[in-house]
């Protein structure tokens, strides 16, 4: 990950999260320069994606602050976050993944039902582990349209997708529709995510989609019990 998304995501998280608060000074660039050992370069690339989603203003001679969010801005920043990846969500920790299937088929006839798509297009089929400090997390099957989604290898799979596919490829991740379940781990499940026989996961079916309104994304993963949580927010009309 490079460095600037690196900070920018450690920042948005501690605003997501209320170790920053609105209208709270952030450290002068220099200090951030030193606490996460960068050039001040990479702090204003870092700053000004945050500056762009509307999360911090600058203020010419006295530093960089927090909006002043309202709590529908706070929980619409909230939501989004969720669906920036295992990667952008602990930006302080290793995130690794090991690719246990990658190859380009048709489209399953599901797949193309939930993301909408032509009957023999191709997608590609990515089956993987995600670590979070060399400890097994999730297992992710995902399907993604191969010319929405192009030039996807297995070196980028052993990363983050999501910023292959917004730093690379230019495109904004919107929002997601996921429905999420909880039942016992099959044998293969407990292996890799080292669990016991019969431990709950959660299992979490989701399709995501562009800013253009396009669907790039339908993908099940399934969660140790002790690494999932899920925020929501529920409003009434």
């Amino acid at each position: 990950m490079q460095k600037y998304i690196y900070i920018s995501n450690d920042i948005r998280n501690k605003i997501v999260k209320g170790v920053y608060h609105a209208n709270d000074q952030i450290p002068f660039e220099k200090t951030l320069c030193l606490e996460y050992g960068v050039s001040k370069m990479t702090v204003k690339k870092a700053l000004d994606i945050l500056v762009a989603e509307g999360l911090i203003i600058k203020r010419r001679g006295a530093g960089t602050f927090v909006k002043d969010l309202s709590i529908d801005e706070i929980e619409r920043i909230a939501v989004k976050n969720q669906f920036r990846g295992t990667t952008a969500l602990n930006p302080d920790k290793k995130v690794r993944s090991e690719v246990l299937l990658f190859s380009v088929v048709h489209a399953p006839e599901i797949v193309a039902k939930k993301i909408n798509l032509e009957p023999e297009s191709f997608v590609y089929d990515i089956y993987r582990i995600r670590y979070i400090d060399e400890k097994p997390s999730v297992m992710e099957q995902m399907y993604m349209p191969i010319d929405l989604i192009p030039g996807l290898k297995k070196k980028t799979l052993e990363n983050s997708i999501y910023e292959y596919i917004e730093s690379e490829l230019k495109l904004t991740i919107q929002s997601a529709h996921r429905k999420v379940s909880v039942r016992k781990a099959t044998d293969e499940e407990a292996t890799y995510l080292n669990l016991e026989p019969g431990d709950p996961v959660a299992v979490a079916e989701q399709v995501a989609y562009l800013d253009t309104g396009a669907a790039f994304e339908f993908s099940t993963s399934v969660h140790r019990y002790d690494e999932f949580s899920v925020e929501l927010i529920l409003t009434r009309d």
